[in-house]
């Protein structure tokens, strides 16, 4: 009756204790979830989402995950319905052993955003095991002599099953001389002590056989026996008693094994074998017995196996002192284990981003949970990382981490981040934990291509053939992937005007620029351009550079001989008198060269002449002079054949013919060029040769009039001579020949008149001609001395 009172009050305090951590759980801190042990796999246990307030949508897409200590996933969740079940059979014994309550904890992990619920299954025990003795047969020695209400204990029966479940009762087979009474002792632990009802009388019974029975207070109830043989002994009035019942003692964990632990020692006054005290372990668990040894003799504890502190803290052992005449007495030894600092911290790695975005800010990289299984200041631990990463540890619940990025990260700069967790507890000598991840840098499109030079000079030399390869441009781009392939375009020019389609192309891959046509100095000296470069990222960045083409110019143009034309419907004839000292000047060949350059750089040479010797033309300048004092035997016709070469390379040249007449001063009738003296060497009849030579006469006497008239204005402008020239035809040179004033083909300025003839043309007419060219071309201006 007491045992099913007793039992009935347990079971009320567990429902008082489930309705308490009902209401906990409905506060959310923490949850508490209820599963009997030896539960099947699959058992539904609760649905999350409903617990924490949430849709199973929006629960399934924050990604949560249930994550514990235990080696063994023993909790399954359904991402998509939020229903949380178990995955396998629990054994609560196993899990916890006599601890109770059997609270295994868990979190459950979101991570989209980041949060971490704490939660805890008690797992309830179930009536799974019976009550078991160490020994099928407890042997008893009592002195016939021994007084009724005498107690004698007896081994205790052991229940694997914890609370009520556990064992709650003894029982005795009926018999006259004894009964059963219960006591409570260390750790909730009952003790059963064989009471004496009447005295003993080893005559009458010498030997008892009596069945002990432990109930434990499960539903259905489970049982254990042993045998109980009891022995009637003569008297022994004294039973040993130790010096002291309770013993305490402090081992560290590390102590080695053969340590003594403890002496314990009792006494006993009677004599012989009744005082002779054999000591043992009175009612000692497997777990005591493996790691404790006692010596029988002299009551010294000696370890026998290595401690472990995070595994058992206390060890309970009562040791029994028997003497010879079967009487007992017992005192009980405590040993506390202290803990030393032999765990490292651990790290368990919940969640890793790898790789992650540049620039992107406060990126959540890992999230992991440290641990020291020692106590005190041995289990505190500092978490850290190297001082010199764009990286910070953030603290969270129940020893949670997360490693977030400090600042953007540049992928450019650095691609890839070698971290080092570093977690050292605080205990002596302090023991430390390194964990190492890679995080790599994924590329964003943040660096537009650059190219090596802000402008390009190509330079091409003219009469290139098509499609000719002039040059390149290059960009780089410091971005990966695609982000780093770089594209060439050439971009539009701001004045649509130039045809820049028509005269450049370039390659999108490479950068390679070609000229698409010919180009012509004379018509094209120069031109530039954008070029730009884009990659392929997205969006996509560009930049661009200036490309400058300069045209170098070719010997493609042969010298152009401005004067005298030999194109004139007449020739062109220069008067010399015989009296001319050397270095006269006859007249100047004027070239021009639509080049540049060297290539424009004239020279001059006499290539024939009707009397070698008498003429020289000056190489720079193209000036025509008398070489040496004139004779009466030198021909009064002579012939100059002037050649005019360039610098370029091959040299191009052109010809020019001079006709020099040697006349006695200017009052000398002009002679007629060779096509009049072919005509006059036809026949005439007298009296035309009478007409001409009156006609001549008169002639005469006015030219002698007119030569006076010049020469008195020669006078007057210094006695410089004049030398005759030919008319030079209107009309416009090619509009790409150039100024080359400066080449130095006059070197100084002259002054020309006119010689009038009959048949050519008026000298206004010539002077007209002339003056024309010159307005038109104003670099000819200084050549021609005007």
């Amino acid at each position: 009756m007491d045992a099913r009172v007793e039992c009935a009050v347990q079971q009320r305090q567990v429902l008082f204790l489930c309705v308490f951590l009902g209401m906990s759980w409905a506060a959310e801190e923490p949850l508490m979830y209820f599963v009997e042990e030896e539960a099947e796999r699959g058992t539904f246990l609760a649905n999350l989402a409903h617990d924490l307030g949430l849709g199973m949508e929006e629960l399934s897409a924050r990604e949560p995950r249930v994550i514990s200590d235990q080696k063994i996933g023993f909790l399954l969740l359904d991402p998509l319905t939020g229903d949380l079940s178990l995955n396998e059979k629990l054994d609560r014994e196993e899990l916890c052993g006599l601890k109770e309550p059997c609270v295994l904890p868990f979190q459950l992990l979101m991570e989209k955003p980041f949060e971490i619920f704490g939660a805890k299954l008690w797992v309830r025990d179930i009536n799974d095991h019976s009550p078991v003795f160490l020994d099928r047969e407890i042997p008893l020695k009592i002195l016939e002599s021994t007084t009724p209400g005498a107690a004698f204990l007896l081994q205790s029966a052991q229940d694997s099953d914890i609370g009520t479940n556990n064992v709650r009762n003894y029982t005795i087979s009926p018999n006259a001389y004894f009964h059963i009474s219960v006591h409570n002792g260390a750790e909730g632990i009952i003790y059963p002590e064989l009471v004496l009802d009447r005295p003993l009388d080893r005559e009458e019974v010498p030997e008892l056989s009596l069945i002990l029975t432990a109930l434990d207070g499960g539903s259905p109830v489970r049982s254990g026996t042993t045998l109980v043989r009891i022995l009637v002994w003569d008297t022994n009035d004294n039973a040993p008693e130790f010096v002291q019942p309770l013993y305490k003692v402090q081992l560290c964990e590390d102590s080695p094994v053969g340590s003594l632990v403890v002496t314990v020692s009792a006494r006993d006054l009677d004599t012989g074998s009744n005082g002779e005290i054999v000591y043992a372990f009175f009612y000692a668990t497997e777990r005591i017995l493996k790691t404790f040894q006692i010596n029988p003799t002299s009551g010294s504890v000696y370890l026998r196996a290595e401690l472990n502190y995070e595994v058992m803290q206390t060890y309970t052992l009562t040791i029994q002192a028997k003497d010879g005449g079967g009487l007992s007495g017992k005192c009980t030894v405590v040993v506390q284990v202290t803990d030393i600092n032999d765990n490292p911290p651990e790290l368990l790695m919940s969640s890793l981003t790898s790789p992650i975005q540049e620039n992107s800010l406060e990126t959540v990289v890992a999230v992991f949970r440290i641990r020291d299984r020692d106590s005190g200041n041995n289990a505190k631990m500092v978490c850290s990382i190297q001082d010199d990463l764009p990286f910070i540890l953030k603290p969270s619940v129940e020893n949670y981490y997360t490693l977030v990025t400090d600042s953007p990260l540049d992928r450019e700069e650095r691609a890839e981040y070698n971290i080092t967790i570093t977690v050292t507890d605080m205990g002596t000598p302090r023991l430390k934990t390194e964990h190492n991840i890679t995080v790599l840098v994924a590329d964003v499109n943040d660096n537009a291509p650059a190219f090596t030079q802000t402008s390009y000079t190509l330079w091409v030399r003219e009469n290139n053939s098509p499609a000719l390869h002039i040059g390149s441009v290059s960009a780089t781009d410091t971005d990966a992937g695609a982000n780093a392939q770089v594209t060439y375009s050439l971009l539009p020019p701001p004045d649509p005007i130039v045809p820049l389609a028509s005269l450049v192309s370039i390659n999108p891959d490479n950068g390679h620029l070609f000229a698409l046509t010919s180009l012509d100095y004379e018509a094209l000296r120069a031109f530039e351009f954008h070029v730009g470069a884009t990659d392929r990222g997205s969006p996509a960045l560009s930049s661009q550079a200036l490309v400058r083409v300069l045209v170098a110019d070719a010997n493609d143009n042969a010298p152009f001989v401005l004067y005298p034309l030999q194109n004139a419907s007449a020739p062109c004839t220069e008067l010399v008198p015989r009296a001319a000292e050397p270095g006269y000047l006859v007249t100047k060949v004027v070239a021009v060269d639509g080049d540049a350059g060297q290539n424009a750089w004239l020279s001059y040479q006499l290539l024939k002449a009707t009397e070698p010797g008498l003429f020289g033309v000056w190489a720079h300048n193209g000036e025509v002079r008398t070489a040496r004092l004139l004779s009466e035997r030198d021909a009064p016709k002579q012939r100059l054949v002037v050649l005019v070469k360039d610098n370029g390379e091959p040299p191009l040249s052109a010809s020019v013919t001079l006709h020099v007449l040697l006349v006695d001063g200017f009052s000398q009738p002009y002679l007629p060029p060779p096509e009049a003296e072919a005509a006059a060497a036809a026949p005439a009849d007298p009296l035309t040769v009478y007409l001409v030579v009156a006609l001549a006469s008169v002639s005469s006497l006015f030219l002698f009039s007119v030569l006076v008239f010049v020469a008195v204005r020669l006078c007057r402008r210094g006695g410089a001579g004049s030398a005759g020239r030919c008319p030079v035809p209107e009309g416009h040179f090619p509009g790409h020949l150039v100024d080359v004033s400066g080449t130095g083909t006059l070197s100084q300025s002259y002054q020309y008149e006119v010689c009038l003839m009959g048949g050519y043309g008026t000298g206004d007419l010539a002077s007209q001609s002339i003056g024309r060219e010159v307005e038109e071309y104003p670099s000819y201006r200084n050549d021609l001395g005007l």
